[in-house]
């Protein structure tokens, strides 16, 4: 990879504004959100990226609204599925790499055991149908690739569960909480650093050695209900709520009435990344721990 720089698409969402720090020890970050090109609109995006020509293009955009996709389809298919193949059309144009972020939700998710990257895929959703095509549309072009597909990823910034849940924790007495569905939250500043450590060894090994998608999530599994009963207890620990806290009360996905179906199991096997770039995501319980105890979380939800 030359000295030109990192293009960063979705660098104002909770992801992209993780990468847009860790990406910066690889390189000049050219970090790009709505303000600066519309993904959506396929002609304004190409010309964008052939008017900077960076060394390096990386994805953490994406329509992530999975409910509205399901009456908003052709919004997220440009956002999810013909944005990344102009990417990646652009990026074998000027023979550089593409890093792309995926979903659980290429897969049924029918079967508890770990998913790997050679599994059927099979979305229950239109949000997940428009991620696989995305997915697809990059690895046809024959770019250098990577794509990380992950699962239930909470940040410091934009809407995730964990700040749901802190949220609805100090004005409700009791919340329901999804408990037959079962995954690996994620957050996303380990993503993004272990982004990193791929892309360095990308970048030394060569991309066409280890261009491929690859599974990237948090080690263990939870349900959503065990998820919400760490947060509220880490929160209080931290004093970003206080007692009494909210009662959780378990239900089914279909007491829920979500719109688009979820996978049961968003269990993604991590054997994958391990053996080729050597590395793992910590416990999911681990990680946050982790996210509470870093001075950021002081921003979350204050009394």
């Amino acid at each position: 990879m030359t000295s030109r720089a990192i293009l960063l698409f979705g660098a104002d969402g909770q992801l992209g504004s993780e990468l847009a720090r860790t990406l910066s020890l690889l390189g000049t970050v050219v970090p790009a959100d709505q303000r600066q090109c519309d993904i959506s609109q396929e002609g304004a995006l190409r010309t964008y990226i052939r008017g900077l020509q960076p060394a390096l293009i990386v994805n953490a955009a994406a329509y992530t609204a999975v409910d509205k996709a399901e009456t908003d389809s052709v919004l997220a298919m440009r956002i999810n599925a013909f944005a990344p193949r102009v990417m990646a059309e652009e990026a074998k144009h000027f023979d550089i790499p593409l890093v792309h972020y995926s979903t659980d939700y290429v897969y049924a998710g029918s079967s508890a055991a770990f998913v790997e990257e050679a599994h059927a895929t099979k979305p229950r959703s239109v949000y997940g149908s428009t991620k696989l095509a995305g997915d697809l549309a990059i690895q046809r072009t024959g770019c250098q690739h990577l794509i990380f597909r992950t699962s239930w990823v909470y940040g410091h910034q934009g809407n995730n569960f964990v700040k749901t849940i802190l949220r609805l924790a100090r004005t409700r007495e009791a919340l329901n909480i999804v408990a037959d569905q079962i995954g690996a939250p994620t957050w996303a500043r380990l993503l993004a650093e272990a982004s990193v450590l791929a892309i360095a060894q990308a970048n030394r090994a060569g991309w066409d050695a280890l261009s491929g998608t690859y599974h990237m999530t948090a080690a263990g599994q939870t349900s959503w209900l065990q998820f919400a009963v760490l947060i509220l207890e880490l929160a209080e620990s931290r004093g970003l709520i206080t007692a009494p806290l909210a009662r959780l009360n378990a239900i089914q996905s279909m007491d829920y009435g979500a719109p688009a179906p979820r996978p049961p199991y968003s269990l993604l096997s991590n054997d994958k990344l391990a053996r080729t770039f050597a590395f793992q995501l910590p416990d999911w319980s681990l990680s946050l721990r982790q996210f509470f105890a870093d001075p950021a979380a002081d921003g979350l939800i204050r009394p």
